[in-house]
């Protein structure tokens, strides 16, 4: 599954903190989301991160 990250980011680093296969912070301190699948073993972490 991919990800992504909506407007409402306040770049607390929670989600890449979370799950950092799927989220990382960018140059202007925002997360983003990484540009590919996220493996099975790393879903759980990636759905825990969506929903801080």
């Amino acid at each position: 599954m991919k990800y992504f990250v909506n407007g409402e980011c306040i770049g607390c680093g929670m989600c890449n903190g979370l799950c950092t296969k799927a989220f990382f912070m960018n140059n202007e301190g925002l997360a983003e989301a990484v540009d590919q699948e996220v493996d099975a073993a790393d879903m759980l972490n990636a759905e825990d991160a969506m929903m801080t």
